[in-house]
């Protein structure tokens, strides 16, 4: 299965890369949290293999690091096909897709990670391929013009979406399966933990790894980020490089995580909305040319943990502050007075 893999394009750094292929979950047993979604998958996979048929064109929604390319893997890896992983922003022009999907074997799958910035043009020849697994090229132009038809084996497309309001409408009606997925909770994320600290061969006690999952920011690519961090910390500062609960708390204070998980990016959104602009509301594309950041950055990345923790809210005149961060920034405020006194 893995040497069959094409990997076309990947997001992700080096290091995460690498990292990340011993630590994803290979199988569907592996994979922990998520629980409706994999639960409504296990039926659709065994309900595909039971009728010998791909899986349906299946949409994964959600923040980044949520496990969207894990699942795309474990889909292929359940079904016993060969998968194909590309992103939107990598194909080009519509001669790349259609290499691509010319390729494609019966019941292999074609992974598309953030498909929502597939060009308009790319994205229109998806649409008989997802339906009829046709092709159909133009080439030339004017009475020069001629049509050339491809006919595609059968495949099941996953696409992957940090915004799927993005999404065209008819893309987004071809896809037969839809999934949302959640930030996880700290139990899931100390499981998590303790998985990838027991592949990787890293002493942690309890303690430490509720700590480190309670500032991952509900996602299991972050939680796993710490743990190499804590893990270095240990590794450099103690004789036996155990993680404990001081160890842990001390590589965090180091790398400028918070208890509430939140990083300098997000200390400084927050103070900037509460000192230049009285607490909002101010537009999104005014907050990210103050912070000297994308808008795309501030809505993916940003945004989200801080919503969900209850740090900041959308109105429909721009981002606002919430009681519980004003009192965040205070406290965090006399704080860093203290801390200089």
């Amino acid at each position: 299965m893995d040497e069959r893999r094409k990997v076309i394009f990947d997001q992700e750094t080096e290091e995460d890369s690498v990292y990340n292929l011993s630590l994803r979950p290979a199988a569907v047993d592996e994979f922990i949290g998520q629980k409706n979604v994999v639960d409504n998958l296990l039926v659709a996979i065994t309900a595909a293999r039971q009728r010998r048929e791909p899986v349906e064109h299946i949409l994964f929604s959600g923040p980044p690091g949520l496990g969207k390319t894990s699942l795309a893997n474990i889909v292929a890896h359940e079904m016993g096909a060969h998968i194909t992983i590309t992103s939107g922003p990598a194909i080009d022009r519509a001669g790349d897709l259609i290499g691509i999907l010319t390729n494609l074997g019966e019941g292999d799958i074609l992974f598309i990670d953030e498909i929502h910035r597939l060009s308009k043009v790319v994205e229109e020849f998806l649409y008989p391929a997802m339906e009829n697994f046709k092709i159909d090229f133009v080439v030339d132009k004017g009475p020069y013009a001629k049509t050339i038809n491809f006919n595609l084996k059968p495949f099941t497309l996953i696409g992957a979406t940090t915004r799927s309001g993005l999404l065209a409408a008819p893309l987004r009606n071809r896809f037969g399966i839809f999934f949302h997925l959640e930030f996880y909770g700290p139990e899931e994320l100390s499981e998590i933990i303790a998985r990838s600290a027991k592949k990787l061969n890293i002493l942690i006690d309890d303690e430490a790894t509720e700590m480190i999952a309670r500032r991952a920011r509900g996602t299991p690519r972050i939680a796993n980020r710490l743990l190499r961090r804590a893990r270095d910390f240990a590794q450099v500062k103690t004789p036996e490089g155990k993680i404990t609960a001081e160890v842990a708390a001390e590589s965090m204070r180091t790398i400028g995580i918070d208890d509430n998980g939140l990083d300098a990016i997000d200390r400084k959104l927050l103070h900037v909305l509460h000192s230049h602009y009285n607490g909002g509301p101010v537009g999104v594309e005014t907050l990210a040319a103050t912070l000297n950041e994308e808008v795309d950055t501030l809505v993916d990345v940003i945004e989200p943990y801080l919503l969900k923790i209850g740090f900041l809210k959308r109105t429909p005149r721009g981002r606002e502050l919430t009681d519980i961060s004003v009192k965040h920034i205070s406290g965090s405020s006399r704080h860093d007075l203290h801390q200089k006194l």
